[in-house]
């Protein structure tokens, strides 16, 4: 018999009551120390008195506004964002998948306005992620998302991650635009090699595409800058943004320039809950923590505390891990093939350290980005116990 929710979750039996920054407790009494974050969700770790404050103080006004009316939380988060980064302009949603739905919009509606509706199709990248709806499972194009829904989603064509030659080669009159992740996350957290992403505009600039980054996990403040983008110097089309921006309250964003919007006018897109009132007060209240002076170079100097850990964490357990790799507080530990890093995942549960499986054998680590030297000396220690019992473990069976 199904159960009564809809058994799409491969779900720990762990059920959380109380969180108090970087740590998570069970309703059984276990402390767990959370380097999952709700996979790069909760930036500024949980119960935050600043987005506490502000929620509260929001849901004793009111709590949603049709987007008929002006709401002033929207056009205050817009403005400041604007003005951190290279948009011109912002959409307001619920979510990552729906942040890139409009970034792909967007591309499209950009080519038909300017007179080219045949560049349609967007370049994509093989080991991409870009969300559960159906043109964005196909816009990752991941077999073991797509099968069993189709007809295809058209319109999307995918590359090797990081080969620019292979991507200039794939250029059509058809193609309109470019998407990809700076730091792929569903697909092991793996950076891309330095100069790809400056490689990338100049094949936009040349062949006349809009280029989107899909920021949705590597976004506000995960690397030690607000958006990844900046790592390289480089300005995108259009990002879309998510996870972290709402600290846990379901938020998302797509920003946007000027020229890449201009298709998008009244009617073009819309959402009943995006933008809404509870969502832009905590969205706001993160933004005011991120970018307070000094935030996120704490960001990037514990993240390169948490990379070197890691790699001697790498050395010291060549049995059990490949490599280390990642950017600021967004790393992965590759396991070796004989150890399925979702099976590591629950060890590493098991002596009280939250972390997430990804592709490419890796376990995630996503701390809050408010972690300090004491968080990752703890979490170090749990992963080499966890490295340790699993092979005495298979000293034992042996």
């Amino acid at each position: 018999m199904i159960p009564a929710i809809l058994p799409t979750y491969q779900r720990s039996d762990i059920a959380f009551e109380r969180g108090e920054g970087a740590y998570l407790f069970a309703s059984d009494g276990r402390r767990f120390l959370d380097f999952a974050s709700g996979i790069a969700v909760t930036g500024l770790g949980h119960s935050h008195p600043h987005l506490i404050e502000a929620l509260t103080e929001q849901a004793n006004k009111f709590w949603h506004c049709s987007n008929i009316f002006t709401i002033p939380g929207q056009e205050r988060l817009a403005e400041r964002l604007v003005a951190a980064t290279f948009a011109d302009t912002v959409f307001f949603c619920n979510s990552g998948s729906e942040a890139v739905e409009c970034g792909i919009k967007m591309i499209r509606r950009y080519h038909y306005v300017t007179g080219n509706p045949q560049k349609n199709r967007i370049i994509c990248m093989n080991g991409g992620f870009h969300g559960r709806t159906l043109a964005t499972i196909y816009a990752g194009g991941q077999a073991r998302h797509t099968e069993g829904f189709a007809p295809a989603v058209d319109g999307f064509d995918h590359v090797a991650y990081g080969n620019l030659n292979e991507l200039r080669t794939a250029v059509t009159p058809e193609t309109g635009g470019i998407l990809v992740e700076p730091i792929q996350g569903e697909g092991g957290y793996r950076p891309a090699p330095e100069g790809y992403l400056k490689g990338l505009r100049e094949v936009a600039d040349e062949y006349g595409l809009l280029l989107m980054l899909d920021e949705v996990q590597c976004g506000n403040g995960r690397t030690g800058k607000l958006f990844a983008y900046e790592l390289e110097g480089i300005e995108p089309d259009i990002v879309a943004t998510a996870k972290g921006m709402g600290g846990g309250f379901p938020v998302g964003a797509c920003l946007a320039k000027e020229e890449a919007a201009q298709g998008m006018t009244a009617g073009t897109h819309g959402s009943t809950y995006g933008g809404n009132p509870l969502a832009m007060a905590v969205a706001n209240a993160v933004l005011d923590v991120v970018l307070e002076p000094g935030f996120l170079d704490r960001v990037a100097e514990t993240g390169a505390a948490l990379g070197t850990a890691l790699a001697a964490l790498v050395a010291k357990h060549p049995e059990t891990f490949v490599e280390a790799r990642g950017v600021g507080l967004m790393m992965g530990l590759k396991c070796v093939d004989a150890i399925p890093s979702r099976d590591f995942v629950a060890a590493l549960r098991d002596v009280g350290l939250l972390t997430v499986a990804a592709g490419d054998n890796v376990v995630r680590l996503a701390p809050p980005l408010i972690i300090d030297q004491s968080h990752i000396d703890e979490a170090v220690g749990m992963i080499g116990a966890a490295a340790d019992a699993w092979h005495g473990a298979e000293a034992h069976r042996a």
